[in-house]
């Protein structure tokens, strides 16, 4: 990974992801460009100088020679703020994704303050007491059915400057939603479900292990609902849509330890349970990772920082 330097003339660097190259490589004829997406995170707009004595021509010069990253083929780490269109020119704000931090899909209030998957009955009743009850922020990943606490997150305009019962321009609304997880670790499931039956399957897992999830507002998983006027909600302004999942453990993460000494640590800080079951941290050991959300039409993403947790004495 480096830089690319466009001090003088733009640079227009273009690979084909992991799948696009998969797919180029089954030579059947199955690969075909006919979507692209442009980002800009590298940018800072800040750096516009309309104050800049040598004129209107050089108020973007400096934005226009920042080093941008060279293309990543890995799609979890390229392409976090997507560029879009909007045909009208009198919008005043952008819809965004928040997490949702209260009720059912509140955080762990101990340290750190994250989300935290208990991946084996054994983790679960560590800090249960060989109940179902878990601390906010705590989630069942043996077995998610049993469990109360979701993760969840609402899409909107997040401005105080407009009411929460005004209507979301359907422009705006989020109707689609990307999530993605590493595989290896866990796997999305229904917050809705009762039996343990519950998970989706994800649409694609690439080479890096990284499975995508398409959630629709009208399809049958009930991922995806809209945020009433009246609901608790992370979205200030005009509420748009919502969507909660629970979290399953992976069979390698139940059942074994070797991920968690390949790609985790010993736990730092004890893991405290309102029952007064506590977990040492000389007692287990975590992974840290991420859930990715991502909406379809407007390209928002939202990373979500997630923890495995294991006992393993």
């Amino acid at each position: 990974m480096g830089f690319l330097d466009n001090s003088g003339d733009i640079i227009l660097d273009a690979v084909l992801t992991d799948l696009g190259r998969k797919r180029l490589a089954e030579g059947n004829g199955r690969f075909r460009i006919d979507k692209f997406a442009f980002g800009d995170d590298e940018i800072n707009y800040g750096l516009y100088d309309k104050n800049n004595t040598s004129g209107s021509a050089y108020y973007d010069i400096s934005i226009l020679q920042t080093p941008v990253l060279e293309a990543f083929t890995n799609n979890m780490s390229s392409m976090k703020s997507r560029l879009i269109s909007y045909t009208e020119n009198d919008l005043l704000y952008l819809p965004v994704i928040n997490v949702r931090n209260s009720g059912d899909a509140a955080v762990y209030s101990g340290t750190p303050a994250t989300r935290m998957v208990l991946v084996d009955l054994t983790t679960v009743n560590a800090l249960t007491d060989g109940g179902n009850t878990l601390d906010a922020g705590l989630l069942n990943g043996n077995q998610p059915n049993l469990g109360t606490n979701i993760i969840s997150a609402d899409q909107g305009l997040d401005t105080s400057e407009l009411s929460p019962n005004s209507t979301i321009d359907p422009m705006l609304l989020e109707t689609q939603y990307f999530v993605q997880i590493d595989n290896r670790l866990g796997h999305i499931v229904s917050y809705l479900g009762s039996t343990t039956s519950d998970a989706y399957t994800p649409t694609s897992v690439d080479d890096d292990n990284i499975a995508t999830y398409i959630f629709t507002a009208d399809d049958d998983s009930g991922a995806v609902t809209p945020v009433e006027n009246d609901a608790a909600s992370s979205i200030v302004g005009p509420r748009g849509t919502r969507i909660s999942f629970k979290v399953a453990s992976g069979l390698d993460l139940k059942t074994g330890t070797f991920l968690f000494t390949q790609l985790g640590s010993q736990g730092i800080t004890a893991i405290a349970s309102g029952t007064g079951d506590d977990l040492a941290a000389a007692d287990y050991k975590f992974i840290d990772s991420t859930i990715r959300i991502s909406g379809i039409t407007t390209g928002y993403t939202l990373d979500i920082p997630i923890r495995f947790v294991k006992k393993i004495t």
